[in-house]
């Protein structure tokens, strides 16, 4: 169980992340508002909680992989980064999206090697972390004394409209059936996406039942709660034989009341005045 303490810290951590997003998100005058808010609790939870990581040592062969699917969420990923002390935070307000920038609008592993994918084009991201843990397995002889596949974990973050994609069944399917237990996936179920609701463009429900019926091991937890997420990720972690889902539901625009469960802040920057507001609320 966490404690008090560690959930205070864990909520103060994604309220300067949220702040943080919102300052980089202004300056750049473009980029993706809704979900990079709505997950700032998952992404605080993994790199001061649950990831095994160095950021003094970012190619640390042992260290957990963090796959992100939904690239257009990077700000919500560098923010992280900054925060967590891969790079000053003072580096990325400013820069976002600029040309030459290492923080281009899309993830990208040349600009920014600490990443572990270049991401973008949506449905692709499981797959890529499908394939890292098959060569994990690979490279380790298929077993390790934890009796997993290795030593290390790798989560993918995705949206649930890239679930409305074919790509992302095929690589569900595969990673069942190479029996892929250090893969845990987390999808951000906030329920929008760029043309509106996901439920009335392509619906998703019953989500979890068709992940069960692929043979994943999987929860429902609500995405801010932090002992929710602890729970399910240890959970997971138990499945050795099966890879695990755990669908996050989060409000996109978590934390201004302005932007949140509406669909036209999924691609929508705030302006100054919007931001200045924005940034008194996540005081």
């Amino acid at each position: 169980m966490l404690s008090d303490e560690k959930i205070k810290f864990l909520g103060l951590k994604a309220n300067e992340i949220r702040r943080t997003v919102i300052e980089t998100l202004v300056n750049a005058g473009s980029g993706h508002t809704a979900g990079s808010l709505g997950t700032a609790d998952v992404f605080a939870y993994l790199f001061f909680h649950a990831l095994n990581h160095d950021p003094k040592k970012p190619d640390w062969s042992e260290r957990d992989r963090l796959i992100v699917s939904n690239g257009h969420i990077c700000p919500v990923l560098y923010a992280t980064l900054a925060h967590a002390s891969y790079f000053p935070v003072k580096n990325l307000i400013g820069s976002l999206r600029k040309f030459g920038s290492p923080f281009q609008g899309h993830p990208q592993r040349d600009f920014l090697p600490v990443l572990e994918n270049s991401s973008g084009p949506l449905g692709e991201g499981l797959a890529q972390a499908v394939g890292m843990v098959l060569a994990e397995k690979i490279d380790s002889g298929g077993e390790t004394s934890n009796g997993g596949f290795a030593s290390k974990f790798f989560f993918c973050i995705l949206s649930d409209a890239e679930l409305q994609e074919g790509s992302t069944w095929e690589a569900i399917m595969l990673a069942a059936k190479e029996q892929l237990g250090n893969l845990i996936a987390i999808v951000d179920r906030n329920k929008i996406q760029i043309d509106g609701f996901t439920e009335k463009i392509m619906p998703l429900e019953p989500l979890r039942e068709k992940w069960e019926t692929f043979n994943w091991h999987t929860a429902e937890i609500n995405g801010h709660d932090f002992q929710e997420l602890d729970e399910a990720i240890l959970a997971a972690k138990t499945f050795h034989l099966k890879p695990s889902v755990i669908i996050a539901h989060t409000i996109p625009g978590k934390g201004v009341k302005e932007f949140e469960n509406k669909p036209e802040w999924h691609g929508k920057v705030p302006n100054k005045e919007e931001g200045r507001q924005a940034l008194e609320q996540l005081k």
